[in-house]
């Protein structure tokens, strides 16, 4: 584990999604620390820096990184349970990590509003703060900010697209085909 003084070392990898690719990023205990639907460098620092610009950090192109790009690959391709355990830590407030790991304990195929969010998470009045935690979430699909919905059921805002979203929602929902 880095010291307060030492910059967090990051081994990233890019792997091909049906809906386009997505980098992520490990640190050196397998933990995931990002996970974008985007190659753009600029962009993937300037999410890293929102969570670990006190320490910085450095990247490292890695293949497969603690096989998480083989677990996250897997999900894809139908195994739907196969992020479930992939161990995550992020940055950010307590509150946004509050969120963040409430946002695991929404079943697979299940969906649930900002306002029922906020009162697993004990901030029935924090609405808007849940659904900007929610909007800055750093670990698309392994957290899964795409499940979260309007109270009146539409889809709402989603950081990798709302065709994305609905890609997702539908992945998750569809029958499995034995082959």
């Amino acid at each position: 584990m880095p010291t307060p003084e030492s910059p967090l070392h990051l081994l990233v990898d890019v792997l091909a999604t049906p809906i386009g690719a997505m980098t992520i990023a490990a640190d050196i205990d397998g933990n995931l620390r990002l996970a974008l639907f985007t190659e753009d460098q600029p962009v993937i620092e300037r999410q890293l820096r929102l969570h670990y610009a006190k320490t910085g950090f450095n990247l490292e192109r890695a293949r497969n990184p603690h096989a998480l790009s083989d677990a996250i690959s897997r999900y894809f391709a139908g195994d739907l349970a196969a992020i479930d355990t992939i161990p995550v830590a992020t940055g950010g407030t307590s509150f946004q990590r509050k969120v963040w790991q409430e946002l695991r304990n929404i079943p697979c195929g299940a969906t649930t509003s900002y306002g029922e969010l906020a009162r697993r998470i004990e901030h029935p009045s924090a609405v808007r703060a849940v659904g900007s935690a929610n909007g800055d979430n750093p670990v698309a699909v392994v957290v899964p900010c795409h499940r979260v919905i309007g109270a009146n059921g539409s889809l709402t805002g989603y950081g990798g697209g709302l065709d994305r979203k609905r890609w997702l929602l539908d992945h998750e929902t569809r029958p499995t085909r034995l082959f």
